[in-house]
């Protein structure tokens, strides 16, 4: 692998949200919440998304706020891994 390949590595993304479930060892349910604008009537309209994510050393509770990044898929539907855990 040359130089120039490997720092064309894409960008992950970041998600904050709130956690929902950490009743799975070494996982976390974080509900992540957002708005899109309708295409015709241009009012905002509340979506919410949930996302499965590793939490490797179970510090993430029910209720906290935290930050999520894409990864590889840990299993059929993990993809992300915490990053941080803000302390509201």
């Amino acid at each position: 692998m040359t130089e120039n390949n490997a720092t064309k590595r894409r960008v992950r993304t970041t998600r904050i949200g709130v956690v929902t479930s950490d009743k799975g060892d070494k996982s976390i349910r974080v509900t992540y919440r957002y708005s899109v604008k309708h295409p015709k009537y241009g009012k905002y309209i509340r979506r919410a998304t949930t996302l499965h994510a590793h939490d490797e050393n179970n510090v993430a509770k029910d209720g906290d706020r935290v930050e999520v990044m894409s990864c590889r898929p840990i299993s059929k539907t993990k993809h992300w891994r915490l990053v941080r855990v803000f302390g509201d």
